[in-house]
């Protein structure tokens, strides 16, 4: 699988490690920045970046997901979710990183580098890409319901005020 990846300075050293972890495990590694440490770095291009990275691998059939990376992970899922197509989720316990994926066909997760040893967030990162999408119904119904708002304003049948 392609894991796209990227960070600020404070999770850079996270991003080493866990680009190294994952093309030991056989995953393809893209990083999207930083290259070099900068305390006044700034997040959202690098995560940015990432995000339309896999969403226009995953359009053109590779399987790939992303890997963002912040302070506390919000600014970079926030940043994530800014380019279309991508469902990114805050994850900060292997159940909401199986559950991104097992429910919302998530294909970004954000880790927050300062919450987070580097054992954890190695195991976030893991039971997220190990997790299938469960296809069922009513995700898949939810998930269509976002993507049509996100294209449109609107959902059909219900009403968006």
């Amino acid at each position: 699988m392609r894991i796209h990846i990227a960070t600020d300075h404070a999770g850079l050293e996270f991003s080493r490690v866990l680009q190294q972890h994952l093309g030991e495990a056989g995953h393809d590694v893209v990083d999207h920045g930083p290259t070099q440490y900068d305390a006044l770095d700034d997040y959202p291009s690098f995560c940015i970046n990432a995000a339309r990275a896999v969403v226009v691998d995953q359009r053109a059939g590779v399987d790939a997901l992303g890997v963002v990376f912040g302070g506390s992970g919000n600014g970079e899922q926030i940043a994530a979710n800014k380019v279309v197509g991508v469902r990114a989720a805050l994850v900060w316990s292997t159940s909401t990183a199986m559950l991104a994926r097992e429910h919302n066909d998530a294909n970004v997760i954000a880790i927050g580098a300062r919450q987070h040893t580097l054992e954890e967030a190695t195991a976030l990162i893991d039971a997220f890409i190990a997790q299938p999408f469960s296809g069922e119904e009513r995700h898949v119904r939810r998930i269509a319901q976002l993507a049509e708002y996100e294209t449109t304003g609107l959902i059909t049948g219900r009403v968006i005020d």
